[in-house]
């Protein structure tokens, strides 16, 4: 990932002053928030940067993910 310097701004600034993380991020289309001098959020305007898009199959796998988690127990409980 390519961060653009103009886009950093520190976490507890982002914290104290989320407006200001804000305008940035509609300024530069995302602002990345650093903690401990590394980049650790992204904030990014969703109105430029639409949501990451997702082919079929890799929704499909999501879902069964968070079902099958949701629901171990009870699978496990079935496969006795």
């Amino acid at each position: 990932m390519t961060i653009n310097t103009n886009c950093i701004i520190s976490v507890s600034e982002a914290n104290q002053n989320f407006s200001k993380a804000a305008r940035l991020a509609e300024r530069t289309g995302q602002a990345v928030i650093f903690k401990n001098n590394r980049p650790k959020y992204l904030l990014v305007d969703i109105d430029q940067n639409p949501p990451i898009e997702m082919t079929d199959d890799e929704k499909i796998d999501f879902v069964a993910a968070r079902i099958l988690k949701k629901y171990k127990p009870a699978f496990l409980e079935l496969a006795k």
